[in-house]
């Protein structure tokens, strides 16, 4: 709200009317409790297991290098990690659903992409991002989920800096501006049949990724992390689970409607589905190494 009408930004507390900014002040001590307390176990977690990598740690590190103080650095490691974590948590077990969704609605590409890591991976052990390059399926699975379904369809506002004209369209100075991620993502021209899951589209080459992380300078600056987190848990659960249709009462295939929520972020509307393992080999190795 204040970021769009910034004069908010002086309404006193006491003011008539400005009970959102005394919520907004409440939250704000809410949010610095769990960041605190979030922080706080990192480092404990971090001091009981040496051997172990922490990002808290490792950025902890790098600021008192940098010749930060002992606050200071502790400061700077907590609001990047807090960052990491608020900024990626929602959107991506948004994208997971998605990616859920999709498994049950298309067992064929679930069948591909399994017999894909059976051949590379084996069964001796779950994927990791080393196996990245050799799990080509696999990866284009992940990308045309984030085309199929981007869970934030009209991605982030910006603001334009400087007064700009696009095919005609005058663009004023401080005017905000949404790429809309979904018309791109359905634009025939660039993707054929955009309302079928076909993750083999990104083997023509000219084919390019979603937009969902966005452009330019302000692209998404957890693109990297995001998309190696996607990776490896899808493929850690098609290696290790058969997602299919659950059965009602009569034993018949429940298919999901495919509804989407409204909100910010795009959601499909809840839906069941059935989760198995798919061996007992396999159960072994989600008990070993998860």
């Amino acid at each position: 709200m204040v970021n769009t009408i910034p004069a908010l930004r002086y309404v006193p507390e006491w003011f008539p009317g400005a009970g959102w900014k005394r919520d907004a002040l409440k939250w704000r001590k809410e949010k610095e409790s769990v960041m605190d307390e979030l922080y706080k176990i990192g480092l404990e977690n971090m001091k009981k297991d040496q051997a172990a990598h922490y990002v808290a740690g490792s950025l902890r590190a790098q600021a008192i290098d940098l010749g930060l103080t002992e606050a200071e650095a502790d400061d700077y490691a907590k609001q990047i990690s807090i960052t990491i974590l608020a900024g990626g948590a929602d959107t991506t077990v948004g994208q997971l659903l998605m990616f859920l969704l999709a498994m049950v609605l298309h067992p064929e590409v679930q069948k591909k992409a399994q017999e894909e890591l059976d051949f590379v991976i084996g069964s001796d052990r779950l994927p990791t991002l080393e196996d990245r390059t050799q799990l080509g399926y696999v990866e284009r699975v992940v990308q045309e989920t984030l085309r199929w379904a981007p869970v934030s369809p009209l991605a982030i506002p910006h603001t334009c800096f400087q007064d700009d004209t696009y095919k005609g369209y005058r663009i004023p100075k401080g005017a905000m501006v949404f790429g809309n991620v979904w018309a791109m993502t359905r634009d025939e021209m660039v993707y054929k049949n955009p309302e079928v899951f076909d993750p083999d589209r990104f083997l023509d080459e000219p084919t390019p990724p979603s937009p969902v992380f966005g452009w330019g300078r302000r692209r998404c600056p957890g693109t990297h992390f995001a998309g190696a987190s996607l990776f490896i848990t899808i493929a850690s659960m098609l290696m290790s689970f058969n997602i299919g249709m659950a059965q009602d009462e009569h034993g018949k295939d429940v298919i999901p409607s495919g509804e989407m929520n409204n909100s910010t972020l795009l959601t499909p509307k809840n839906f069941i589905f059935k989760l198995t393992s798919r061996s007992s080999r396999h159960e072994e190795l989600i008990q070993r190494d998860l």
